[in-house]
C-alpha cells in the first residue's frame, strides 16, 4: 500500500480520472453500438476495459481492497453517504434550479441506491457467517438503476419502466 501523502494524492486523482473514462468510453460504445457503428463500439469496449484495469490497479496500490465483509462494510458506507448525503443535496439543488433533467436522473440514483443498501447488508450478514447470497440472478433497471434479485412482476417501481427493458445478471 502507497503510504507517502503526495503519491497517495496522485494514486487518488488517477484512479478517479481512469474510473470516469472507462464509464465515459463505456457510455461512448453505447451510442456507437446504437448507430450501427459495430466495430468504433468494439474499439470503445477495449479502451474503456483498459481504463478499467488502470483503475483498478491504483485502486489496489492504495489498499482499498480487502476481505469480502470489509469490502462490503465500505458499500454500505458508500451507499449511505449517497442516500444519506449527497442525492437529497443534488437532489434540492436541481429543483431549486428548476433543472428537470438533473431532478430526474438524481431522483433514479437516490431511490435505486437505497435498493443497493439494503443488498449489501443481507450480503454482509451471509458473508459474516461464510454464507454467498441466496440469488444467483438480478435484474437491473436500465432507465433509472433500480436493482433487485426478485423477477420484475410489471414496471419498475422506481421509474416505470416495462420490466421488458429490465437488464438481467
Amino acid at each position: 500500500m502507497v503510504k507517502r501523502p503526495m503519491v497517495r494524492q496522485f494514486l487518488e486523482d488517477a484512479f478517479c480520472g481512469e474510473s470516469k473514462a472507462h464509464m465515459k468510453y463505456s457510455i461512448f460504445a453505447e451510442k456507437a453500438e446504437k448507430e450501427g457503428l459495430h466495430n468504433l463500439a468494439k474499439m470503445y469496449r477495449a479502451i474503456a476495459y483498459a481504463e478499467f484495469v488502470h483503475a483498478k490497479n491504483h485502486f489496489i496500490a492504495l489498499g482499498h481492497l480487502s476481505d469480502i465483509t470489509e469490502n462490503l462494510k465500505s458499500s454500505i458506507e458508500g451507499e449511505t453517504f449517497e442516500v444519506d448525503n449527497m442525492y437529497p443535496v443534488y437532489l434540492n439543488a436541481s429543483e431549486f434550479e428548476k433543472e428537470k433533467e438533473a431532478e430526474r436522473s438524481n431522483h433514479f440514483a437516490l431511490e435505486a441506491e437505497k435498493g443497493h443498501i439494503v443488498m449489501y447488508k443481507e450480503a454482509l450478514e451471509k458473508a459474516e457467517k461464510n454464507q454467498d447470497v441466496k440469488s444467483d440472478t438480478f435484474y437491473v433497471c436500465p432507465i433509472c438503476g433500480y436493482t433487485t434479485d426478485e423477477p420484475v412482476q410489471d414496471k419498475c417501481p422506481v421509474c416505470g419502466a416495462k420490466k421488458e427493458f429490465f437488464v438481467k445478471f
